[in-house]
């Protein structure tokens, strides 16, 4: 008895050990990722809800992403001049293109670590939506004359909306609405506002909400229109959103997940053919990521990180000098 005793005092604390070592091995093991994503209520905060479940289950609990809300693309860039560790962000290639040049919005906060900036993977692109409340009557961009109309603020569909509006003549003649973009929907509702613009992937889940609370009308553009903003033309199709019987003629712009270098290759790789391999079962369940193919890299005009580089040539996926 006191032999038996004796070497189970002896195997105890070898067994401690053994657990907590294995309980540290897999506390170390799992990779912890930040990403920045939109404001809630947007397409693009339900994808990166869907990229975080999609990313745990694709690597078996292993990375998990903590998901934070955005007031927008700019936001997001600028960010990455003072976050540290795995942090991953939305934004059109063109916002990281000027602030790595210290240009528009970064103007006035430039950093050198916007050179640091590396490209991950492309999601679904960014697709302007101009809602109006159907017995408003507005037929057409010419008929927001002397509406109230929500465009937001510091967001990239803000900015582009704004845009768009100077393009098409309206300039001055809309009464911008001072309402935050995510109650959109009740102050369309309330007829606080005759429409709002919103920029997301189709369908959008705050334009599904505006059509199934309301008759709504989601403006199409002319060509000469979709030239005048110089964005790449797209087609809504018709019955995406409920009452929508006709194609909309509206633009997009392209969207990617970035990091930064502080990113390890290891992480990056991981990261990137995680969410390649989950892209199938998470376009099952939300269409938007049916569009979403490997081609849409060519949207990427600088570097990709090199984590990311090593799972594209695994692939044979071709890539542009600049994206190395």
């Amino acid at each position: 008895m006191e032999a038996s005793v004796k070497k189970l005092k002896q195997i105890f604390p070898v067994l401690a050990l053994s657990l907590s070592l294995a309980a540290l091995s897999s506390a170390q093991a799992e990779t912890r990722v930040t990403y920045k994503s939109a404001k809630a209520g947007t397409s693009y905060y339900q994808m990166g809800v869907e990229i975080a479940q999609a990313i745990k289950a694709g690597s078996n609990g292993q990375i998990t992403i903590t998901l934070e809300e955005s007031q927008g693309s700019v936001q997001n860039v600028m960010e990455a001049a003072s976050r540290t560790g795995n942090y991953v962000f939305t934004t059109p290639p063109s916002l990281v293109n000027a602030a790595m040049a210290d240009k528009g919005a970064f103007e006035k906060r430039p950093s050198p670590k916007y050179k640091e900036i590396r490209a991950l993977f492309p999601i679904p692109s960014l697709t302007m939506h101009f809602v109006t409340r159907a017995d408003a009557g507005i037929k057409s961009f010419a008929d927001l004359a002397g509406k109230n109309v929500l465009v937001g603020k510091g967001t990239f569909s803000a900015n582009e909306g704004t845009k768009y509006l100077k393009l098409f003549g309206l300039d001055g003649k809309v009464k911008l609405a001072n309402v935050e973009l995510n109650n959109a929907v009740a102050a369309l509702k309330n007829k606080q506002i005759d429409a709002f613009v919103t920029a997301g992937s189709f369908p959008s889940p705050n334009v599904i909400e505006a059509a199934a609370s309301l008759p709504v009308v989601v403006l199409s553009m002319t060509d000469a229109q979709v030239t005048q903003t110089g964005a790449a033309r797209a087609i809504i199709p018709a019955n995406t959103y409920a009452g929508q019987k006709a194609d909309i003629v509206t633009t997009s712009l392209p969207v990617i997940a970035y990091t930064t270098t502080q990113m390890d290759d290891k992480t990056a790789y991981a990261l990137t053919k995680t969410y390649w391999e989950q892209r199938a079962k998470m376009a099952a369940s939300a269409p938007w990521w049916k569009g979403v193919t490997p081609a849409m890299l060519a949207n990427i005009p600088g570097k990709i990180h090199p984590g990311a580089v090593r799972y594209y040539k695994e692939q044979n996926i071709p890539l542009t000098a600049a994206n190395q």
